[in-house]
Order: C-alpha cells, then sequence, then structure tokens
C-alpha cells in the first residue's frame, strides 16, 4: 500500500519560514518524481516544484528564490524548504509521486497540509 505523509504545516508570519517534510512508502522511492502541490480556496491545485529521479528540479515562478525542493532516497523523503512566505502562499501542501512506463503511469497524493501565511 502506497503512502505519502506530509508533515511540518501550520500558521506562520509574512516573512517567516516553514519546512514540509513527505514521507513515502510502499513505493521505490528513487525511481518516482516527487513533487510539491499546493491548492487555495476557490482555486486549482498548481504546481509547486518538483524533483525528478534524476535530480532536475522544477518551481513556479511565484515561488522561485523562496522555496527549495530536496529529496533523500536513502530515507525516502521529500522537503520543501519555505523562505519569506506570503500570504498568498496559503494554502493545502500536497506531496505528489509520480512514475510514468511505458505501460502507464503511477501517481499518488498524499494527504495534504496547511500553510497558512498571516499576521
Amino acid at each position: 500500500q502506497v503512502q505519502l505523509v506530509e508533515s511540518g504545516g501550520g500558521l506562520v508570519q509574512p516573512g517567516g519560514s516553514l519546512r514540509l517534510s513527505c514521507a513515502a512508502s510502499g513505493i521505490i522511492f528513487s525511481t518516482y518524481n516527487m513533487g510539491w502541490y499546493r491548492q487555495a480556496p476557490g482555486k486549482q491545485r498548481e504546481l509547486v516544484a518538483t524533483k525528478t529521479s534524476s535530480g532536475y528540479t522544477n518551481y513556479a515562478d511565484s515561488v522561485k528564490g523562496r522555496f527549495t525542493i530536496s529529496r533523500d532516497n536513502a530515507k525516502n523523503t521529500v522537503d520543501l524548504q519555505m523562505t519569506n512566505l506570503k500570504p498568498e502562499d496559503t494554502a493545502v501542501y500536497y506531496c505528489n509521486a509520480r512514475l510514468t512506463l511505458l505501460g502507464g503511469t503511477y501517481n499518488y497524493w498524499g494527504q495534504g497540509t496547511q500553510v497558512t501565511v498571516s499576521s
């Protein structure tokens, strides 16, 4: 059974920092592309950052220079370090694991963790 369990969300003031962590089980973690997505109230889920199995990273323009994604294949974890947080970063943040093979795509989501940026 695949599980992605996020932790580290919470309430933070503008300009503050948070670190989200996602622990994966039930998959061969090193083969999966890992990512963080977020969904604000009334909006669609959007990509925040991804880190592929080969180490390539991609960030949404809105978080470039402020957020850093990292992964530890030995611990089966992917983290998102968020700095200089803004109120518009408020959302539920979801961990994602994705593997595309010739026969299809395996795509898994965590349950989400709330991040609220407010004074």
